[in-house]
């Protein structure tokens, strides 16, 4: 998973949560506001962050900074992913199957933000056991980071595309 430098990217940003979060002092509950944000580039590159705050549009930009210091670039083949996988983090759990062109993003709110962001059309997906947006976008960023296309494949085994199919 090696990290992409976002200096100079145009980057487009999607709000996955916003959750108040609460901390309790002597003096009562002191209440802040904690954000989830997916960003990409809509060509293989995706990222997210969270950000946390008093204020909700701080929250967010605090979230944008943190998620463009976490891109990441995924394989792609045409629209879709090159084949079926599982990303897993904590209890969440996400299983991604690449779909025919035309089929469209079928996803859950969460996931559906992240495959979007990541620029794929077409995929079908299921989120598995937990539902807390976090977890489910870090078990979607992981499952699309442990994708790998045939070519690099090839390279890891010392052989050319045509070998492997």
């Amino acid at each position: 998973m090696a990290l992409i430098d976002a200096s100079n990217m145009e980057l487009e940003e999607k709000v996955v949560a916003i959750n108040r979060v609460s901390k309790t002092v002597k003096g009562g509950r002191i209440m802040k506001f904690s954000a989830l944000v997916v960003v990409g580039d809509g060509n293989g590159i995706v990222g997210f962050g969270i950000g946390k705050s008093g204020e909700v549009p701080d929250a967010i930009r605090k979230a944008i900074q943190d998620a463009r210091k976490n891109l990441i670039r995924i394989s792609l083949r045409g629209t879709t992913i090159p084949h079926e996988i599982v990303g897993k983090f904590g209890a969440g759990e996400v299983l991604m199957k690449p779909a025919a062109p035309g089929t469209g993003v079928i996803a859950g709110g969460p996931v559906r933000a992240v495959v979007e962001m990541a620029g794929i059309k077409d995929i079908r997906t299921k989120s598995l056991r937990s539902n807390n947006p976090c977890n489910v976008v870090r078990a979607t960023i992981n499952g699309l980071a442990g994708v790998r296309s045939a070519d690099k494949i090839a390279e890891l085994r010392g052989k050319a595309v045509k070998e492997i199919f």
